[in-house]
Protein backbone atom coordinates (compact mmCIF):
# COMPACT_ATOMS: atom_id res chain seq x y z
CA UNK A 1 0.00 0.00 0.00
CA UNK A 2 1.59 3.55 -0.82
CA UNK A 3 2.18 5.53 1.70
CA UNK A 4 0.26 8.87 2.55
CA UNK A 5 1.55 12.23 1.42
CA UNK A 6 1.09 15.35 1.47
CA UNK A 7 -0.17 17.25 -1.79
CA UNK A 8 2.91 19.66 -2.37
CA UNK A 9 0.80 22.75 -2.50
CA UNK A 10 -0.85 21.62 1.12
CA UNK A 11 2.60 20.55 2.32
CA UNK A 12 3.81 24.32 1.95
CA UNK A 13 1.04 25.91 3.44
CA UNK A 14 1.48 28.35 6.28
CA UNK A 15 -1.02 28.21 8.64
CA UNK A 16 -3.17 31.39 9.24
CA UNK A 17 -0.89 33.81 11.21
CA UNK A 18 -3.85 35.78 12.99
CA UNK A 19 -5.53 32.46 14.21
CA UNK A 20 -1.51 30.95 15.11
CA UNK A 21 -1.24 34.22 17.46
CA UNK A 22 -4.59 34.18 19.25
CA UNK A 23 -3.51 29.96 19.67
CA UNK A 24 -0.75 31.34 21.24
CA UNK A 25 -2.62 34.33 23.69
CA UNK A 26 -5.30 31.41 24.62
CA UNK A 27 -1.86 28.65 25.16
CA UNK A 28 -1.27 31.20 27.93
CA UNK A 29 -4.62 31.87 28.96
CA UNK A 30 -5.30 28.11 29.98
CA UNK A 31 -2.13 28.65 31.78
CA UNK A 32 -3.78 30.73 34.26
CA UNK A 33 -2.54 34.14 32.57
CA UNK A 34 -4.25 36.89 31.92
CA UNK A 35 -3.56 37.80 28.28
CA UNK A 36 -4.89 41.26 26.26
CA UNK A 37 -5.44 39.71 23.20
CA UNK A 38 -5.77 42.20 20.32
CA UNK A 39 -5.09 39.49 17.31
CA UNK A 40 -8.72 38.67 15.65
CA UNK A 41 -10.19 41.10 13.66
CA UNK A 42 -13.88 40.80 14.55
CA UNK A 43 -15.99 43.13 15.71
CA UNK A 44 -16.43 42.82 19.61
CA UNK A 45 -20.47 43.20 19.78
CA UNK A 46 -23.59 40.64 19.74
CA UNK A 47 -25.36 40.29 16.39
CA UNK A 48 -27.96 43.04 16.70
CA UNK A 49 -31.37 41.59 18.18
CA UNK A 50 -33.43 41.89 14.91
CA UNK A 51 -30.71 39.88 13.26
CA UNK A 52 -30.71 36.80 16.16
CA UNK A 53 -34.76 36.91 15.70
CA UNK A 54 -34.87 36.33 12.26
CA UNK A 55 -32.89 33.17 12.72
CA UNK A 56 -35.25 32.45 15.42
CA UNK A 57 -38.26 32.56 13.08
CA UNK A 58 -35.96 30.72 10.23
CA UNK A 59 -35.88 27.94 12.75
CA UNK A 60 -38.97 27.99 13.38
CA UNK A 61 -40.37 28.37 9.83
CA UNK A 62 -38.87 25.10 9.02
CA UNK A 63 -35.77 26.97 6.90
CA UNK A 64 -33.43 24.06 7.85
CA UNK A 65 -32.70 22.15 4.87
CA UNK A 66 -30.52 22.40 1.83
CA UNK A 67 -31.17 25.35 -0.19
CA UNK A 68 -29.58 25.99 -3.91
CA UNK A 69 -25.44 25.42 -3.63
CA UNK A 70 -25.11 29.38 -4.69
CA UNK A 71 -27.81 30.93 -2.04
CA UNK A 72 -31.28 31.78 -1.74
CA UNK A 73 -33.12 33.83 -3.92
CA UNK A 74 -34.20 36.10 -1.13
CA UNK A 75 -30.62 36.94 -0.28
CA UNK A 76 -29.26 37.49 -3.55
CA UNK A 77 -32.23 39.47 -4.02
CA UNK A 78 -31.12 41.34 -0.83
CA UNK A 79 -27.74 41.77 -1.88
CA UNK A 80 -28.42 43.76 -5.12
CA UNK A 81 -31.16 45.78 -3.18
CA UNK A 82 -28.14 46.72 -0.94
CA UNK A 83 -25.93 47.34 -3.84
CA UNK A 84 -28.60 49.77 -5.37
CA UNK A 85 -29.46 51.46 -2.17
CA UNK A 86 -25.67 52.01 -0.90
CA UNK A 87 -23.63 52.38 -4.57
CA UNK A 88 -26.10 52.90 -7.11
CA UNK A 89 -24.97 49.88 -8.90
CA UNK A 90 -27.67 47.63 -10.65
CA UNK A 91 -26.76 43.76 -10.17
CA UNK A 92 -29.30 40.86 -11.11
CA UNK A 93 -29.80 37.92 -8.68
CA UNK A 94 -27.61 35.54 -11.50
CA UNK A 95 -24.97 38.08 -11.28
CA UNK A 96 -24.76 37.52 -7.12
CA UNK A 97 -23.05 34.40 -5.32
CA UNK A 98 -23.51 33.37 -1.29
CA UNK A 99 -20.59 31.99 0.10
CA UNK A 100 -19.79 29.92 3.33
CA UNK A 101 -17.55 33.89 4.38
CA UNK A 102 -15.98 35.78 2.53
CA UNK A 103 -13.10 34.05 2.54
CA UNK A 104 -14.55 31.36 0.70
CA UNK A 105 -16.00 33.80 -1.68
CA UNK A 106 -12.14 34.78 -2.59
CA UNK A 107 -10.88 30.97 -2.87
CA UNK A 108 -14.04 30.37 -5.01
CA UNK A 109 -13.06 33.72 -6.97
CA UNK A 110 -9.29 32.55 -7.38
CA UNK A 111 -9.81 29.05 -8.38
CA UNK A 112 -12.53 29.75 -10.66
CA UNK A 113 -10.12 31.88 -13.03
CA UNK A 114 -6.73 31.13 -11.69
CA UNK A 115 -4.37 27.75 -12.38
CA UNK A 116 -0.67 27.00 -12.63
CA UNK A 117 1.76 29.81 -14.00
CA UNK A 118 -0.80 32.72 -13.62
CA UNK A 119 -0.14 36.16 -11.66
CA UNK A 120 -1.92 37.53 -9.41
CA UNK A 121 -1.00 41.25 -8.27
CA UNK A 122 -1.55 41.52 -4.73
CA UNK A 123 -0.23 44.68 -3.05
CA UNK A 124 1.58 44.61 0.38
CA UNK A 125 0.79 44.93 3.01
CA UNK A 126 -1.92 42.27 2.47
CA UNK A 127 -4.44 40.28 4.60
CA UNK A 128 -2.60 36.86 5.45
CA UNK A 129 -4.77 34.30 3.67
CA UNK A 130 -4.57 36.24 -0.07
CA UNK A 131 -0.82 34.62 -0.91
CA UNK A 132 -1.94 30.99 0.45
CA UNK A 133 -5.06 30.97 -1.35
CA UNK A 134 -3.48 32.33 -4.77
CA UNK A 135 -0.52 29.72 -3.99
CA UNK A 136 -3.40 27.00 -3.43
CA UNK A 137 -4.55 27.15 -7.22
CA UNK A 138 -0.74 27.07 -8.63
CA UNK A 139 -1.11 30.87 -9.41
CA UNK A 140 2.17 33.12 -8.47
CA UNK A 141 1.03 36.13 -5.76
CA UNK A 142 3.09 39.07 -7.55
CA UNK A 143 3.47 41.13 -4.23
CA UNK A 144 3.46 45.10 -5.04
CA UNK A 145 5.49 46.55 -1.90
CA UNK A 146 3.28 49.94 -0.75
CA UNK A 147 5.05 51.87 2.44
CA UNK A 148 4.23 53.46 5.46
CA UNK A 149 5.02 57.29 3.66
CA UNK A 150 2.19 56.66 0.92
CA UNK A 151 -0.23 55.57 3.39
CA UNK A 152 -0.02 51.82 2.14
CA UNK A 153 -1.37 52.71 -1.04
CA UNK A 154 -0.55 51.46 -4.56
CA UNK A 155 -0.13 53.56 -7.35
CA UNK A 156 -1.60 53.14 -10.59
CA UNK A 157 2.00 53.56 -11.71
CA UNK A 158 2.74 50.22 -9.87
CA UNK A 159 -0.04 48.57 -10.89
CA UNK A 160 0.93 49.33 -14.08
CA UNK A 161 4.78 47.88 -13.55
CA UNK A 162 3.69 44.48 -12.01
CA UNK A 163 1.61 43.59 -15.08
CA UNK A 164 3.31 40.69 -17.24
CA UNK A 165 1.29 38.27 -20.23
CA UNK A 166 0.60 36.07 -16.81
CA UNK A 167 -1.07 38.67 -15.18
CA UNK A 168 -4.63 37.34 -14.36
CA UNK A 169 -6.05 39.14 -12.07
CA UNK A 170 -5.18 42.39 -9.69
CA UNK A 171 -6.25 41.50 -5.86
CA UNK A 172 -7.20 44.90 -4.03
CA UNK A 173 -8.59 45.00 -0.30
CA UNK A 174 -10.30 48.60 0.14
CA UNK A 175 -10.08 49.35 3.06
CA UNK A 176 -7.69 47.47 3.75
CA UNK A 177 -6.20 44.62 6.38
CA UNK A 178 -4.16 45.21 8.26
CA UNK A 179 -3.10 48.30 7.64
CA UNK A 180 -6.90 50.29 7.70
CA UNK A 181 -5.21 51.96 4.75
CA UNK A 182 -8.61 53.51 2.63
CA UNK A 183 -8.24 54.80 -1.04
CA UNK A 184 -9.55 57.95 -2.10
CA UNK A 185 -11.60 57.71 -4.82
CA UNK A 186 -9.39 59.52 -7.21
CA UNK A 187 -6.80 56.76 -6.38
CA UNK A 188 -8.76 54.07 -7.05
CA UNK A 189 -10.00 55.43 -10.42
CA UNK A 190 -6.91 55.87 -11.46
CA UNK A 191 -6.20 52.14 -10.87
CA UNK A 192 -9.71 51.27 -13.04
CA UNK A 193 -8.28 53.15 -15.74
CA UNK A 194 -5.08 50.94 -15.72
CA UNK A 195 -7.04 47.80 -15.37
CA UNK A 196 -9.96 48.77 -17.96
CA UNK A 197 -6.60 49.59 -20.88
CA UNK A 198 -4.95 46.65 -20.20
CA UNK A 199 -8.12 44.39 -19.36
CA UNK A 200 -6.82 43.28 -16.10
CA UNK A 201 -9.78 41.84 -14.02
CA UNK A 202 -10.21 42.98 -10.11
CA UNK A 203 -10.81 41.28 -7.72
CA UNK A 204 -12.05 44.07 -5.50
CA UNK A 205 -12.65 42.31 -1.18
CA UNK A 206 -14.66 44.85 0.11
CA UNK A 207 -15.75 43.79 3.78
CA UNK A 208 -14.55 46.93 5.61
CA UNK A 209 -16.89 49.15 3.34
CA UNK A 210 -19.01 50.27 6.11
CA UNK A 211 -16.26 50.63 8.78
CA UNK A 212 -15.05 54.07 7.17
CA UNK A 213 -13.78 57.48 9.40
CA UNK A 214 -13.87 61.23 8.90
CA UNK A 215 -11.61 62.31 6.16
CA UNK A 216 -12.05 59.11 4.39
CA UNK A 217 -14.50 58.18 1.62
CA UNK A 218 -15.64 54.75 0.05
CA UNK A 219 -16.51 53.79 -3.22
CA UNK A 220 -17.15 50.37 -4.37
CA UNK A 221 -14.30 49.72 -7.61
CA UNK A 222 -17.22 48.67 -9.80
CA UNK A 223 -18.92 52.14 -9.53
CA UNK A 224 -16.38 53.81 -11.82
CA UNK A 225 -17.28 53.21 -15.35
CA UNK A 226 -19.84 50.52 -16.70
CA UNK A 227 -15.99 49.07 -18.74
CA UNK A 228 -14.49 48.66 -14.77
CA UNK A 229 -17.71 47.05 -13.73
CA UNK A 230 -17.64 44.62 -16.21
CA UNK A 231 -14.62 43.47 -15.31
CA UNK A 232 -14.89 43.43 -11.37
CA UNK A 233 -15.47 40.87 -8.94
CA UNK A 234 -16.59 42.01 -5.76
CA UNK A 235 -16.26 40.08 -2.14
CA UNK A 236 -18.13 41.04 1.00
CA UNK A 237 -20.12 39.97 3.52
CA UNK A 238 -22.02 40.19 6.57
CA UNK A 239 -18.99 39.74 9.20
CA UNK A 240 -17.60 42.97 10.21
CA UNK A 241 -20.77 45.16 9.22
CA UNK A 242 -23.03 43.48 10.85
CA UNK A 243 -21.19 41.82 13.94
CA UNK A 244 -21.88 38.28 12.19
CA UNK A 245 -18.62 36.47 12.14
CA UNK A 246 -19.54 33.44 13.33
CA UNK A 247 -22.83 33.38 10.77
CA UNK A 248 -20.30 32.33 8.04
CA UNK A 249 -22.28 34.50 5.43
CA UNK A 250 -20.41 36.09 2.32
CA UNK A 251 -21.13 37.11 -1.06
CA UNK A 252 -19.30 37.45 -4.85
CA UNK A 253 -20.90 39.81 -7.29
CA UNK A 254 -19.58 40.23 -11.05
CA UNK A 255 -20.41 39.04 -14.06
CA UNK A 256 -22.71 36.37 -14.44
CA UNK A 257 -20.83 33.74 -16.71
CA UNK A 258 -18.16 33.39 -13.50
CA UNK A 259 -20.83 33.64 -10.75
CA UNK A 260 -22.09 30.80 -12.97
CA UNK A 261 -18.66 29.12 -12.81
CA UNK A 262 -18.10 29.75 -8.93
CA UNK A 263 -22.03 28.20 -8.38
CA UNK A 264 -20.69 25.10 -10.16
CA UNK A 265 -17.41 24.60 -8.47
CA UNK A 266 -18.99 25.56 -4.52
CA UNK A 267 -21.56 22.82 -4.88
CA UNK A 268 -19.32 20.32 -5.51
CA UNK A 269 -17.19 21.89 -2.81
CA UNK A 270 -19.73 22.62 0.44
CA UNK A 271 -22.92 22.78 -1.23
CA UNK A 272 -25.52 25.84 0.16
CA UNK A 273 -24.42 27.74 3.12
CA UNK A 274 -25.98 27.31 6.44
CA UNK A 275 -29.77 28.02 5.56
CA UNK A 276 -30.73 29.60 8.83
CA UNK A 277 -27.97 32.22 8.48
CA UNK A 278 -29.07 33.01 4.67
CA UNK A 279 -32.43 34.13 6.21
CA UNK A 280 -30.80 36.18 9.29
CA UNK A 281 -28.67 37.95 7.00
CA UNK A 282 -32.15 39.00 4.52
CA UNK A 283 -33.22 40.80 7.58
CA UNK A 284 -29.27 42.33 7.88
CA UNK A 285 -29.58 43.34 4.30
CA UNK A 286 -33.06 44.76 4.29
CA UNK A 287 -33.78 45.47 7.86
CA UNK A 288 -32.73 48.96 9.92
CA UNK A 289 -29.38 50.16 9.30
CA UNK A 290 -29.03 51.86 12.61
CA UNK A 291 -26.55 49.53 14.61
CA UNK A 292 -24.10 49.54 11.76
CA UNK A 293 -23.22 53.05 12.19
CA UNK A 294 -23.70 52.68 16.02
CA UNK A 295 -20.86 50.66 15.59
CA UNK A 296 -18.77 51.95 13.45
CA UNK A 297 -19.53 54.99 15.85
CA UNK A 298 -17.49 53.20 18.56
CA UNK A 299 -15.18 51.78 16.69
CA UNK A 300 -14.78 55.52 15.75
CA UNK A 301 -14.13 57.12 19.15
CA UNK A 302 -11.75 53.72 20.15
CA UNK A 303 -9.68 54.84 16.78
CA UNK A 304 -9.06 58.20 18.26
CA UNK A 305 -8.09 56.88 21.48
CA UNK A 306 -5.61 54.28 20.02
CA UNK A 307 -4.13 57.28 18.11
CA UNK A 308 -3.92 59.23 21.34
CA UNK A 309 -2.03 56.75 22.92
CA UNK A 310 0.49 55.95 19.93
CA UNK A 311 1.13 59.60 18.92
CA UNK A 312 3.75 60.32 21.54
CA UNK A 313 5.44 56.98 20.96
CA UNK A 314 6.96 58.33 17.92
CA UNK A 315 9.17 61.11 19.77
CA UNK A 316 10.01 58.92 22.81
CA UNK A 317 10.40 55.05 21.21
CA UNK A 318 10.47 56.02 17.25
CA UNK A 319 7.49 54.07 16.70
CA UNK A 320 5.12 55.57 14.07
CA UNK A 321 1.58 54.49 12.82
CA UNK A 322 -0.44 56.05 9.63
CA UNK A 323 -3.68 56.53 10.85
CA UNK A 324 -6.13 54.10 9.66
CA UNK A 325 -9.36 55.32 7.39
CA UNK A 326 -10.90 52.26 7.86
CA UNK A 327 -11.01 48.95 9.54
CA UNK A 328 -10.28 48.44 12.92
CA UNK A 329 -6.49 48.13 12.86
CA UNK A 330 -3.63 49.76 13.76
CA UNK A 331 -0.73 48.84 12.08
CA UNK A 332 2.65 50.02 14.03
CA UNK A 333 6.29 50.66 12.47
CA UNK A 334 8.11 48.74 15.98
CA UNK A 335 11.73 48.67 13.85
CA UNK A 336 13.69 51.06 16.36
CA UNK A 337 12.80 48.65 18.65
CA UNK A 338 14.72 45.74 16.95
CA UNK A 339 18.15 44.71 17.51
CA UNK A 340 17.97 46.15 21.28
CA UNK A 341 17.14 44.85 24.62
CA UNK A 342 13.76 44.53 25.68
CA UNK A 343 12.24 43.70 28.72
CA UNK A 344 13.81 41.05 30.35
CA UNK A 345 17.29 41.42 28.49
CA UNK A 346 15.26 39.48 25.48
CA UNK A 347 16.55 41.07 21.92
CA UNK A 348 13.95 41.04 18.69
CA UNK A 349 15.46 40.61 15.62
CA UNK A 350 12.53 40.58 13.82
CA UNK A 351 8.34 41.53 14.32
CA UNK A 352 7.56 38.31 14.93
CA UNK A 353 10.37 37.87 17.74
CA UNK A 354 8.75 41.57 19.36
CA UNK A 355 5.51 40.30 19.27
CA UNK A 356 6.52 36.21 20.84
CA UNK A 357 8.58 38.88 23.23
CA UNK A 358 5.51 40.95 24.63
CA UNK A 359 3.31 38.20 25.03
CA UNK A 360 5.70 35.90 27.15
CA UNK A 361 6.85 39.91 29.16
CA UNK A 362 3.61 42.09 28.85
CA UNK A 363 1.29 39.13 27.86
CA UNK A 364 -0.45 41.09 24.97
CA UNK A 365 -0.91 39.32 21.90
CA UNK A 366 -0.17 41.05 18.52
CA UNK A 367 -0.11 40.32 15.21
CA UNK A 368 3.15 40.09 13.79
CA UNK A 369 3.49 42.16 10.20
CA UNK A 370 5.81 39.58 9.12
CA UNK A 371 2.96 37.06 8.06
CA UNK A 372 1.34 40.53 6.56
CA UNK A 373 4.40 40.98 3.81
CA UNK A 374 5.22 44.13 5.98
CA UNK A 375 8.43 43.61 8.17
CA UNK A 376 9.18 45.65 11.15
CA UNK A 377 5.28 46.51 11.68
CA UNK A 378 3.11 45.07 14.11
CA UNK A 379 -0.96 44.58 13.80
CA UNK A 380 -3.36 45.93 17.09
CA UNK A 381 -7.12 45.37 16.46
CA UNK A 382 -9.11 47.36 18.72
CA UNK A 383 -12.21 45.51 18.37
CA UNK A 384 -12.33 45.00 21.88
CA UNK A 385 -13.83 46.96 25.16
CA UNK A 386 -12.40 50.44 26.19
CA UNK A 387 -11.49 49.31 29.57
CA UNK A 388 -8.80 46.40 27.31
CA UNK A 389 -8.06 48.65 25.20
CA UNK A 390 -6.51 51.18 27.74
CA UNK A 391 -4.95 48.00 29.43
CA UNK A 392 -3.45 46.57 26.63
CA UNK A 393 -1.86 50.50 25.78
CA UNK A 394 -0.42 50.69 28.88
CA UNK A 395 1.34 47.29 28.84
CA UNK A 396 2.33 48.00 25.71
CA UNK A 397 3.83 51.55 27.02
CA UNK A 398 5.42 49.74 29.90
CA UNK A 399 7.16 46.97 27.84
CA UNK A 400 8.61 49.74 25.38
CA UNK A 401 9.79 52.19 28.23
CA UNK A 402 11.49 49.40 29.55
CA UNK A 403 13.93 48.72 26.68
CA UNK A 404 14.24 52.35 27.09
CA UNK A 405 15.80 52.14 30.01
CA UNK A 406 17.72 49.31 29.32
CA UNK A 407 19.32 50.93 26.38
Amino acid sequence: MPAMTLSPLVEALKPSATLAAAAKARELKNKGVKVLDFTLGEPDFNTPEHIQAAAIEAMKAGKTHYTPSGGIAELKEAVCRAYKRDYNLDYAPNQVLISNGAKHSIHNVLATLCGPGDEVIIPTPYWVSYGALVELTGAVPVLVETTEASGFVMTAEQFEAAITPRTKLLLLNNPSNPTGAAYTPAQLEALAKVAVARNIPVLSDEIYEKLIYPGSEFRSFASFSPEIKALTIIVSGVSKAYAMTGWRIGWTIGPAAIIKAMDNLQSQETSNPCSISQYAAVTALDGPQESVEAMRVVFERRREYSLSRLRPWQERFGVTCPPPGGAFYMFFNISSMLNKPLAGGKVAKDASEFCTILLEEAHVALVTGDAFGAPGFVRLSFATDDETLKQGFDAIEKFLASAESAG
